[in-house]
C-alpha cells in the first residue's frame, strides 16, 4: 500500500534524525523503532481521514436529533433527511471488523474536532449536490460513492481549514496526504479491502529495513565512493540531509542488484529537491551520476534484469 518513494522518505528521515541526534552527543534512538514509528504516523493518518468522513455522515442523525428535540420544533426539524447517515457504503464501513480494531488503538475519537464536523455538514446540506442525493429515497451504491467522494474531495481536502486541522495532528501529512487519499479513494470503491496491520507489503517492508541497516552499516564504505567526488565543495557546507541522500544512492547502486540506476538517480533527485536545499537537486545528481559512471567503468556495477526479478 505504500510506495517506494514513500519508504525511501521515511528511510531517509530515520538516518538523518539519527545522525543529527549522533553530532549533538544524544542518545541515538533505534533506527529500526523509529523507522516503525513512520509507518504507524501513516496508518494513524489513514484511519483518522476515514473517521472523520465517517462523522460528517453521521452526524445527519445527530442533526435530526437535536433538531427534533427543539422545544417547539419547526415542520422542517422534524423532517430532517437522513439518508447519508443511513447509507449502505457508510454501515459497510463501520462493519469493517479490521477498521473496528484499529479504531480502538488509535482512538481518532480523542482527536477529532467536532466542531469543524459540524461546520462541514451544515455546509454539505446547502449544497446541490447534498440535495439532488437525498431527492432520491432508495439507496444506491454507486450514489452513495459519488457523495462520499465529494465529501471528501470538496469538503476536507478542498477545505483549508480541515487541512490545516489535519496538519496539526499528523507532522507527515506533506509526506504522505497524496498516498493517502488515493488509498482512501480506493477504500471507498471497497470498504473492507485495507488491511490496517499491513499498510507495508512484507517485500517494501524488507527493503525498507535493508535500505536502513545497510546505509548504517556501510557508513565507512558508501563514503569512500561519496567523498572523493567532493574536492570541488566545501564539505562543511554540504548539507547534512544531502549526505544521507546520497548515502542512499550509493547503497542502491551496490546492494540492491533489482533497482535500476536510473530510478536510483532519479528518485533522490526529486528527494533533494524537495527535502533539501535549492541547489541539492543539481548536487546530488552530479555525485550520483559521477559515481554511477565510474562503477560501470570498473564492472563493479552487478545489476540484474528487474523485470525478471
Amino acid at each position: 500500500m505504500i510506495s517506494r518513494r514513500n519508504i525511501r522518505v521515511k528511510v531517509m528521515q530515520t538516518l538523518y534524525a539519527c545522525s543529527t541526534e549522533a553530532e549533538q552527543n544524544s542518545k541515538v534512538p533505534s533506527p529500526s523503532k523509529v523507522l516503525d514509528q513512520h509507518f504507524n504516523q501513516t496508518r494513524s493518518l489513514f484511519v483518522y481521514l476515514i473517521y472523520f468522513l465517517t462523522q460528517i455522515a453521521r452526524y445527519a442523525e445527530k442533526d435530526a436529533h437535536k433538531r427534533a428535540s427543539k422545544f417547539i420544533p419547526s415542520e422542517n426539524d422534524l423532517n430532517v433527511n437522513t439518508k447519508l447517515a443511513g447509507s449502505s457504503l457508510l454501515w459497510q464501513i463501520l462493519e469493517d471488523k479490521q477498521l473496528e480494531e484499529q479504531l480502538k488503538k488509535d482512538k481518532p475519537e480523542n482527536l477529532i474536532d467536532e466542531e469543524l464536523v459540524k461546520k462541514i455538514y451544515n455546509q454539505l446540506v446547502k449544497t446541490p449536490e447534498y440535495q439532488q442525493y437525498i431527492s432520491v429515497s432508495q439507496q444506491n451504491k454507486q450514489e452513495d460513492r459519488k457523495i462520499f467522494e465529494f465529501i471528501l474531495n470538496d469538503y476536507m481536502l478542498g477545505n483549508e481549514e480541515f487541512i490545516n486541522h489535519t496538519e496539526e495532528l499528523f507532522s507527515n501529512w506533506s509526506d504522505d496526504g497524496e498516498m493517502v487519499v488515493q488509498l482512501l479513494q480506493t477504500y471507498l470503491h471497497k470498504p473492507g479491502s485495507a488491511k490496517f496491520q499491513e499498510m507495508i507489503s512484507p517485500d517494501k517492508a524488507r527493503f525498507a529495513q535493508q535500505l536502513l541497516t545497510t546505509v548504517l552499516d556501510k557508513n565507512a564504505y558508501l563514503l569512500e565512493f561519496i567523498t572523493p567526488k567532493l574536492k570541488n565543495w566545501d564539505p562543511e557546507r554540504i548539507a547534512l540531509l544531502d549526505m544521507v541522500i546520497m548515502k542512499m544512492g550509493v547503497a542502491e547502486f551496490l546492494y540492491f542488484e533489482t533497482i535500476p540506476p536510473k530510478v536510483t538517480i532519479n528518485e533522490y533527485i526529486d528527494l533533494a529537491k524537495e527535502y533539501s536545499t535549492a541547489q541539492s537537486g543539481h548536487f546530488v545528481n552530479g555525485i550520483l551520476d559521477n559515481i554511477h559512471k565510474e562503477l560501470v567503468q570498473e564492472g563493479r556495477l552487478k545489476k540484474t534484469d528487474y523485470k525478471k526479478a
